[in-house]
């Protein structure tokens, strides 16, 4: 299957009192066309420095060390500005954590969607506002032809949500982004967005790249998932390839301190011991080790990589052996 983004050898990097640090480390991923591919890890992990620069949003003191990002065959960290802003909007868009952040509060939502048409496309404001009314409608705004004259401040967190999916959506790209897109939001009004978004992808042919640190919302939404470690990919699965049986123990300790209505009331919570490293002081070997229940001597004095374990991409040197054992609880 063809892939509508391509990352190779992705590395990232952050000034520190020891030099430059390493946050997202050499990193390489696809999202075939059409798919929805979801990116989980905790905060920290480096999962939004990775969406910020496929869209090339990365800025001093961060710094892309090295890699490609293709999209839609094109390689865009090589263009120059001027160029990639003709594929930003059009080719590759974003929704991005907090609409309240992403829109103008003293502009009117409508005037902010024309802006984005226009910049994108060839048409008069009469033609820019009316393509708006429909953006709105197709995101489930009420009233569309009212609503286009509101202010922010005059909608709840979800209209706002569907707002900046409408503004994403007014450049008819082919991958989106969705940076923690339900983050703000309550469950009732995160599963609306995210049956919307879900909606609006099979419509229109979109591959969705979602980023979230909730395993429920990315098992919800997604056909793959992604499992990222302090600036590392540890495991790559479908999801319940992921789910009924990880290979890589970051992604059972995940599994097994989530909370929903299946965890045992009476029983404390679990946790994952510890805390992910910072960027400065990673541990020698895998950085997972110091927390990993299975951790054996060659874990703390080589990287493991990312290899094909079982039809799944895990980076473990035990993975095929706890795959034979089964992980989850």
């Amino acid at each position: 299957m063809k892939s509508a983004l391509i990352v190779n050898g992705l590395s990232l990097s952050v000034p520190s009192s020891r030099g430059r640090v390493t946050v997202v480390d050499d990193i390489s991923f696809d999202i075939p066309a059409g798919s929805k591919v979801g990116l989980v890890g905790e905060s920290g992990s480096g999962k939004s420095l990775t969406a910020y620069s496929l869209m090339r949003l990365i800025k001093d003191p961060v710094r892309i060390d090295k890699g490609e990002i293709f999209v839609g065959g094109k390689e865009i960290l090589g263009m120059n500005m001027k160029e990639f802003r003709h594929m930003r909007g059009n080719d590759i868009s974003m929704i991005y954590q907090d609409p309240m952040s992403a829109l103008n509060p003293i502009m009117r939502i409508g005037a902010q969607i024309i802006e984005s048409i226009q910049l994108h496309t060839e048409v008069i404001h009469s033609q820019a506002r009316k393509i708006a009314i429909e953006l709105l409608a197709s995101v489930g705004i009420p009233e569309p032809d009212r609503r286009i004259d509101s202010y922010p401040f005059e909608m709840s967190g979800g209209m706002l949500q569907r707002v900046v999916i409408a503004i994403a959506l007014s450049g008819e790209p082919k991958v989106l982004i969705a940076d923690e897109a339900t983050t703000a939001l309550d469950v009732t009004t995160q599963a609306r967005v995210l049956t919307l978004i879900d909606k609006l992808a099979a419509e229109r042919g979109l591959s969705v790249l979602l980023i979230t640190h909730d395993l429920g919302v990315a098992a919800q939404f997604s056909d793959e998932i992604m499992v990222m470690y302090s600036g590392k990919l540890v495991e790559r699965g479908l999801v319940n390839q992921i789910f009924s049986n990880p290979v890589h123990p970051y992604t059972k300790a995940l599994l097994n301190s989530r909370c929903d209505y299946t965890i045992d009331v009476t029983k404390p919570i679990n946790s994952i011991a510890g805390q992910p490293p910072r960027p400065d002081n990673r541990p020698e070997g895998c950085v997972f080790s110091p927390r990993c229940a299975h951790v054996q001597p060659q874990c703390r004095e080589g990287v493991p990589p990312l290899i094909s374990v079982q039809d799944r991409l895990s980076a473990c040197f035990r993975a095929e052996e706890l795959f034979e054992v089964g992980m989850v609880k």
